[in-house]
């Protein structure tokens, strides 16, 4: 910075700080840090939004409490959310003066990630750089939007089925192919398929070519327009050709989990498993820690004792895991069960354990599947009014 005194005053948004060139030189903001490398005061208006020569003060025209946060992060190396202020708007502060989502603690982290899952228009942290920080350069800065915007255009009418009425259309065609190509699939499992097959074979393969054909183009469009393009390579334990295409030709199967885009049940079961995966292992961690104590006990009374009604169902512990997940769960196959008095106590003891542990998380689960049915709710009757007004006009 070769004008102004030595001492700089930051302005933001009312509240002002006073700091040395040299703090400013290394100050941990980008946005800040820049002040130094400015020769001149129109250099130092493409930084900040006004300056005081008489005073050497910047002035920025930002959220001044969400600033307040971000030099405590400076201060202490942690950054979190600004009570009652939206997590985007906060996120946007960050961005401007140079900050990442990783910088934020990892509980913020989470509830950005989930503020971000719930809206639809999202932007990568290089589009909302790209914005702010380049004033100068509008003619880029308009081309480079405009093709992020065609993008997002893009992505939003293969992933979101309620944000247009291309999307939509594009949405119930996918559907339609996706069930045709079910039925097809579990019609080819029947016992008299071939004789079928022999008949019509023209008419199968011209529909399964249709079917493959439209997911083919799908996706080759999905990874044009994704922003994470990772490839995964080939499982090499599928060395025979034949097991390869058997594998192949069920995986279609998963083709229903596209589905979920176009049902809300599906989405607030989706959105509930992500919101509670801590609930869901800790109900597993319930599940197997009672199935290898009763399992254990279980072939102690029927197996190990060497008793002479000797059950050769609980032969091992691993044999009498199974028992042990089908009775907790009160599903009770019958095709193993104990035949000694001890064993039918412990059998009724892991019913009843099963009966309670199950229901202990249920109640976190429960609420959360609530609360995220009413979200996606209120989200798609938004989209629906929006769309409305798109048709009318």
């Amino acid at each position: 910075m070769k004008f102004g005194k030595n001492i700089c005053i930051l302005n933001v948004g009312g509240t002002k700080y006073a700091f040395t060139r040299e703090v400013i030189k290394d100050f941990p903001l980008r946005r800040v840090s820049r002040l130094h490398s400015c020769s001149s005061e129109k250099e130092v208006l493409e930084v900040c939004d006004d300056y005081d020569h008489e005073r050497n003060e910047f002035f920025f025209d930002r959220h001044s409490e969400a600033f307040v946060f971000i030099m405590l992060y400076v201060r202490s190396g942690k950054l979190r959310f600004v009570p009652q202020m939206c997590e985007i708007s906060f996120y946007n502060e960050m961005i401007y003066w140079g900050l990442e989502s990783s910088h934020l603690e990892f509980c913020c982290q989470r509830r950005l990630e989930d503020r971000m899952s719930d809206t639809y228009t999202y932007f990568s942290e290089e589009d909302i750089k790209a914005e702010v920080e380049s004033r100068g350069e509008e003619e880029e800065q308009v081309s480079r939007l405009e093709n992020t915007r065609w993008l997002e255009r893009m992505r939003r009418t293969f992933e979101e089925p309620a944000s247009s009425v291309a999307a939509q259309i594009l949405a119930s065609v996918s559907v339609i192919f996706v069930i045709t190509s079910m039925v097809i699939l579990c019609a080819s499992t029947l016992p008299d398929w071939d004789t079928a097959k022999n008949n019509t074979v023209e008419e199968h393969r011209i529909i399964e070519a249709v079917c493959i054909g439209w997911f083919t183009a799908e996706c080759i469009v999905r990874f044009i327009v994704s922003r994470d393009k990772s490839l995964t390579g080939e499982n090499p334990q599928l060395q025979r050709a034949g097991v390869t295409l058997r594998v192949l030709r069920m995986m279609r199967i998963f083709w229903l989990i596209k589905l979920a885009r176009h049902f809300l049940g599906l989405q607030t079961l989706g959105l509930t498993l992500r919101r509670c995966y801590r609930e869901m292992v800790m109900l597993l961690v319930f599940v197997c820690v009672a199935m290898a104590i009763f399992s254990a006990l279980a072939q102690l009374l029927e197996h190990g004792l060497d008793l002479e009604t000797s059950n050769e169902d609980y032969a091992s512990i691993p044999a009498a895991c199974w028992w042990v997940i089908i009775s907790m769960t009160t599903v009770g196959y019958g095709d193993m069960y104990p035949i000694t008095i001890p064993g039918r106590v412990l059998g009724g003891v892991c019913v009843v354990s099963g009966i309670v542990l199950l229901a202990l998380p249920i109640t976190f689960i429960y609420h959360s599947f609530v609360q995220c049915y009413h979200e996606l709710k209120f989200r798609s009757a938004r989209c629906m009014r929006s769309l409305s007004s798109e048709f009318l006009n």
